[in-house]
């Protein structure tokens, strides 16, 4: 079925080909087809916010194909993004299961097809699959483990030059290595990178452009070439 949004929407998880190891959804036929019964499949534009800091927790989504923002906001305004949640990512789900209010803003950042369950569905469901209750405990560690690398990067980091060389290159193991560098697609503004390592955007636009006359990494709209890696690992001491 086809979205206003240019997506295939795959309303059937048992048949579905974006499935693949490490994806909550890739579980046994048995617990896929009691999944079925209480999920919802949606189309969502750019910027649909799922859910805001603070809002009681209704259920959980499962991402089949987009990337989500994940922010958190200041009394004062100022937004801090933790990361980008990425196809087979479930959202939301350590509110469901405590019963807190969601501790995060989500907002997805291009067209994306997610799964919504209701939270008492979703409780049923893990307390009747050993499976899924696995499959849900591993995503609360590595939402754990990404925790743990953000304070890192933020709290031992020594300059901002040195927390913008850590992203570049967490990115870098997602680009395309080309004569010229490595290549990689960024959807982001430089406000919302400022926001992933806690600066303000006119930093950022200052750090880019002292990388680009250096020769480290340029960005030219939504293409950033890293044009020399070893100089960027030597920034954060690698």
């Amino acid at each position: 079925m086809s979205s206003p949004y240019g997506l295939q929407i795959t309303e059937n998880c048992l048949i579905c080909k974006l499935r693949h190891s490490g994806f909550f959804c890739d579980l046994p036929k048995p617990s896929l087809e009691d999944l079925e019964k209480i999920k919802y499949a949606s189309a969502y534009p750019q910027g649909a916010v799922l859910f805001v800091e603070g809002q009681s927790a209704r259920g959980v989504y499962i991402i089949c194909s987009g990337r989500v923002k994940l922010s958190t906001t200041s009394r004062d305004g100022k937004t801090l993004i933790l990361r980008m949640a990425q196809p087979g990512e479930v959202l939301g789900l350590h509110a469901t299961i405590s019963g807190k209010p969601y501790e995060l803003t989500a907002e997805t950042l291009q067209p994306c097809q997610l799964d919504f369950i209701k939270r008492d569905d979703f409780l049923r469901f893990l307390q009747n699959h050993a499976d899924a209750c696995l499959h849900a405990a591993q995503h609360l560690s590595q939402n754990c483990q990404s925790a743990y690398e953000m304070i890192r990067s933020l709290g031992l980091s020594h300059s901002v030059s040195e927390k913008m060389a850590r992203l570049l290159l967490e990115w870098a193991g997602d680009g395309e290595s080309t004569k010229e560098g490595i290549r990689i697609k960024v959807s982001l503004t430089h406000e919302e990178i400022a926001q992933l390592i806690g600066t303000s955007r006119e930093t950022v636009t200052r750090v880019l452009g002292e990388f680009r006359d250096k020769q480290l990494a340029q960005l030219r709209g939504s293409t950033l070439l890293i044009r020399n890696k070893p100089a960027l690992e030597r920034l954060i001491g690698t």
